[in-house]
């Protein structure tokens, strides 16, 4: 066997010369490229020489070909299901999502199908779901994982008592040798490389005798697939080879009849080991899935006690029928031959999808296992997001894979489990298991210390001491993700020296060259190197923000970065839950770099400093981070908590810090001053003529970095601040909240602020607004103008300390704004009480007449909605109490997710529009155009409703609006000296219009 170069990278030139003379498909050796593909979902990280997306399976074998000429590694790449490593690698990264992706053919009748390598898992059950057919194996990573990772993993996920494993769902593959030789693999010996049948014939014995008997037996090769009385299957020797074998070009797969109806019995036991040992008992039932999860994994008081039945640990068994009647018969009748300490059915699809979420995001979930945000379930179950103490954010110790799937015979599961919680109190440290308790397949994210060299070295004892335990058990040391560089090292625990180095004869059957995936399975690198904190600085870095969530302290954003593991739900095709936001960047592009995952990774690279080398000056993490909408969806939709949009103006900080800005920072993110400036000297008509002249509306937009596309949204002649200076009040009245005069409301459109405080007065609230001059600093902090957003934040809060010393509520309109005071504030000016307490005072529209107005009862509007949660008010604020408004006003309709493209300056930027408008055509274009001719459209934010009039021709309303000219409708009391006065402008929601009649 040649030995393979290490420094594969020593002659780029001549590797990307002979790469792209061979392959039709795209070959990238830039930074930006090899920086997102250093990692996966694992603690692991090597830089590549070179990502390939090859265009076919002539492009694999012309690739394969190169690289074996050069001496170089090949790793194949999926998405979604490696957590051990065995997606890193040196040499050439061949991704697959890029351009294999197509399903082939799909046959109903024979229950197959042929799918590229790069083929999402959701995409085939979607194709095969008209004909009443599935995938069976289903990872949690569904939404994104690939067939090609699935099969290399041989990945199970929640179905697998029903269904299987994917070897047990493969038919046949197509497979290129290290050699470059295309096999068919399937059941027999056809395909087989040669040498492998004689090697096998040799040792029947020990096939026979060293493995042992459990459902998800995944680690190592599984030779025994090869024995006479088992087939032989060579189809099934290769899944679970982790790309070590050959490289997938083509599988076709297996196919289910999926249940008509489905119904899921959550079960509560006292505590894990309880649930454990009564998941077999179960599984004479038949049912489709028995996952189980401990409270420690949903941990928080009160919510949760509304959904989930009483216990420390719960089972999740999932039945089918043909009915949702006989479905639910199943549950139930699982239910009574439980020994449980309560349980309840869900029927309901709905109920079903937020339960099921709960379990799904387990993997990030599980990395802050100390208090993980205390409304956890509750931002699933009822369409929650964050707040000022971190509601959609995790706290707590950092916890990271490693021993995150390995599997016992399910007889055994519970005394594992006694043991495993044992062996963790022993070394001291602390983990949230869940997972197929079916299948006695328990995965787990434990809080190692894989920074300092003590910290590792613990990490070493552990995982050889639970390798021990997890073979005195009977079990296999993964049970669903592989062995990778995590656990391969051990392998001679479970199968013994022979077997592991008959696995490694195997190996150079195939792959003579040890050109595939070294490093995994076979002579693997030790689990202790190549982690992927070791670049990372060691001391803080001097941030701006603070970080308050991440690091042993707070305060650091190596710990922020570190956030991201991998779990790439943000590569979703489709948002994940109707109400969803993230990412939609990448769903506009589908580029890796423009995911929430991939910017991560490059700002963990930039901390590095190996492959991004210039620090905060970065061209190629700014590049990525420019098609950022700062939406801040994935602070609530990732399970992790990765907060982008401030990562984002941070790393501007930093990148322009003494240099000259984009145009674009000064238009728009000083647009308070130059408003202000307007309103000062009242020149709004001057400026909404000029900006209809189309040459000089061409050229400010030209020197403003705006983009041509745009219309330059109209200044109101009238500010809200001058209309409150110009009505009559009664000021004997204390305030019983303060309406915050956004830039936004303020300046642009005003008839919010009115429509506002007609609803407040109406539920007999006194309304004042703050002294001149405050601002929350949102469009200094979009630009990445940190110092100028601390400077206008701590005047803020000079101006309206004698409002924080009373109390007030602060209602604010704009869900952007709100946004900010609740979350930038208090991380901008964190050691200013003030602004604690200003962030706690903040209310939206609808929480403070929940809170403050208990009785009142809203106008009845009577009509549909369509439209779209604002993305800040989906992340930090939670839309709950909307919700509950516009159920008492009879606002019937759900709001859909996604996000409306403008997203503040966003969309306003040159080079923007094209992604703004696609992200507008994902989920709010098209519900308007659905809509019913007497709905009204409601957008509570500015650029949502701007969005929609420069985009659809359609005028959206604030719920404010809404209720107002409801209120006028119906003729109730308006107040002193405002009889007839329209509140919501010229032209309401209730006027003959586009919103209906």
């Amino acid at each position: 066997m040649s030995d393979l170069r290490s420094d594969s990278g020593s002659d780029p030139g001549g590797l990307e010369r002979d790469l792209r003379a061979a392959v039709r498909g795209a070959v990238d050796l830039s930074v930006t490229a090899r920086a997102l593909h250093t990692m996966d979902a694992s603690n692991y990280r090597r830089v590549p020489a070179a990502v390939v997306a090859p265009h076919d399976a002539d492009d694999v074998a012309a690739a394969l070909d190169v690289c074996r000429r050069r001496g170089v590694p090949v790793v194949a790449r999926g998405a979604g299901t490696s957590i051990a490593g065995q997606a890193t690698g040196l040499g050439v990264v061949l991704d697959f999502t890029r351009r294999m992706n197509r399903i082939v053919s799909l046959d109903p009748e024979a229950r197959t199908a042929v799918v590229q390598p790069g083929v999402i898992l959701d995409d085939l059950r979607a194709a095969a779901a008209p004909h009443g057919l599935t995938f069976g194996p289903d990872p949690s990573t569904h939404s994104r994982c690939t067939l090609g990772g699935m099969i290399g993993n041989n990945s199970c996920g929640s179905h697998s008592v029903a269904w299987g494993t994917t070897a047990d769902n493969v038919h046949s593959l197509s497979v290129i040798s290290g050699r470059g030789h295309t096999l068919r693999l399937g059941q027999g010996w056809t395909g087989a490389p040669e040498g492998l049948r004689p090697l096998i014939d040799d040792h029947l014995a020990l096939l026979r005798t060293g493995y042992p008997d459990l459902p998800r037996r995944i680690s190592g090769y599984a030779l025994d697939a090869l024995l006479p009385e088992r087939g032989p299957d060579l189809a099934r020797v290769f899944c679970g080879s982790e790309g070590t074998l050959g490289l997938l070009t083509e599988a076709a797969v297996r196919l289910v009849e999926a249940p008509r109806a489905r119904a899921l019995a959550v079960l509560g036991y006292a505590d894990e080991s309880a649930a454990a040992e009564a998941a077999v008992g179960l599984l004479p039932h038949g049912p489709l899935t028995v996952e189980g999860m401990a409270a420690d994994l949903v941990r928080g008081a009160g919510p949760r006690e509304s959904v989930l039945p009483r216990g420390g640990a719960w089972l999740f068994v999932e039945t089918g029928g043909e009915s949702p009647a006989e479905a639910r018969a199943r549950a139930e009748t699982i239910v009574r031959a439980a020994d449980v300490l309560d349980a309840v059915v869900v029927d309901d699809p709905a109920g079903q999808r937020a339960l099921w979420r709960v379990r799904e995001d387990a993997s990030g979930t599980a990395t802050r296992i100390t208090d993980y945000s205390t409304d956890y379930i509750t931002d699933n179950i009822a369409h929650g997001g964050g707040d000022a103490s971190g509601r959609g954010r995790g706290f707590g110790t950092e916890a990271w894979p490693g021993w995150e799937d390995c599997a016992v015979p399910p007889a055994r599961l519970g005394a594992y489990l006694r043991d495993f919680r044992a062996l963790l109190a022993e070394h001291g440290l602390r983990g949230t298991p869940y997972g197929h308790f079916g299948d006695g397949c328990i995965h787990v994210r434990i809080d190692f210390d894989l920074i300092t060299p003590e910290g590792v070295a613990r990490f070493r004892r552990f995982s050889e001491e639970l390798a021990d335990v997890v073979v005195a058990h009977g079990g296999s040391l993964s049970g669903e993700h592989g062995d990778g560089q995590a656990r391969a090292e051990l392998l001679p625990k479970m199968y013994g020296p022979e077997l592991v180095a008959l696995f490694a004869r195997v190996k150079d059957v195939w792959d003579p060259d040890g050109l595939l995936n070294p490093g995994m399975l076979v002579r693997p690198a030790p689990l202790d190197t190549n982690l992927r904190f070791t670049p990372l600085p060691r001391e803080p870095v001097d941030v701006a923000f603070g970080y308050p969530s991440d690091g042993a302290d707070g305060g650091d954003f190596a710990a922020a970065v570190r956030r991201c593991v991998g779990v790439a739900k943000c590569r979703t095709t489709k948002v994940a839950s109707p109400t969803g936001v993230m990412c939609p960047s990448f769903r506009a592009t589908g580029e890796e770099e423009h995911s929430t995952r991939g910017r991560a990774r490059l700002l963990h690279e930039m901390l590095a400093g190996e492959v991004v080398t210039d620090g905060w000056r970065s061209t190629e993490v700014r590049d990525a981070l420019d098609l950022c909408l700062s939406c801040k969806g994935c602070r609530s939709d990732c399970p992790v908590g990765v907060d982008m949009a401030t990562y984002k103006a941070e790393f501007l900080h930093h990148h322009y810090e003494g240099r000259r800005r984009p145009a674009a920072h000064y238009a728009m993110g000083w647009l308070p001053r130059w408003l202000r400036f307007v309103a000062a000297t009242r020149t709004a008509p001057v400026l909404n003529a000029l900006a209809r002249i189309g040459p000089l509306a061409a050229l400010g937009k030209r020197l403003g970095g705006i983009a041509p596309e745009r219309s330059i949204p109209p200044v109101a002649p009238r500010t809200l601040r001058q209309w409150w200076r110009g009505r009559p009040r009664d000021g004997s009245r204390p305030a019983s909240v303060v309406l915050w005069p956004d830039t936004f409301t303020d300046h642009l459109s005003p008839s919010v602020g009115r429509a506002a405080v007609r609803v407040l007065e109406d539920a007999g609230l006194t309304v004042a607004l703050p002294p001149e001059g405050v601002c929350c600093g949102l469009t200094y902090v979009s630009t990445g103008q940190l110092d100028l957003a601390r400077a206008v934040l701590r005047a803020t809060l000079d101006r309206v300390a004698p409002l924080l010393a009373a109390g007030t509520p602060v209602v604010v309109l704009e869900p952007s704004c709100a946004a900010a005071l609740r979350t930038d504030l208090v991380e901008l000016l964190g050691d200013d009480p003030r602004a604690h307490r200003l962030a706690a005072s903040v209310r939206t529209f609808a929480q403070a007449l929940e809170e403050l107005a208990p009785r009142w009862r809203p106008p009845h509007v009577g009509r549909p909605a369509v439209g779209q949660t604002h993305c800040h008010q989906h992340a930090v604020l939670g839309d709950a109490a909307e919700r509950r408004l516009r159920a008492k006003a009879g606002i019937e309709g759900e709001l859909s997710g996604g996000c409306c493209g403008l997203a503040g300056n966003f969309g306003f930027e040159q080079g923007h529009y094209e992604v703004s408008v696609t992200c507008a055509e994902e989920q709010l274009l098209p519900s308007v155009r659905r809509a019913p001719d007497r709905a009204v459209v409601l957008a509570d934010g500015f650029s949502c409703r701007t969005q929609l009039g420069q985009l659809a021709g359609v005028r959206g309303w604030h719920l404010a609006e809404v209720l107002a000219g409801a209120l006028e409708r119906t003729g109730r009391d308006e107040g002193p000296g405002q009889k007839g006065h329209s509140w919501v402008g010229r032209k309401g929601p209730f006027r003959k219009d586009r919103n209906g009649s």
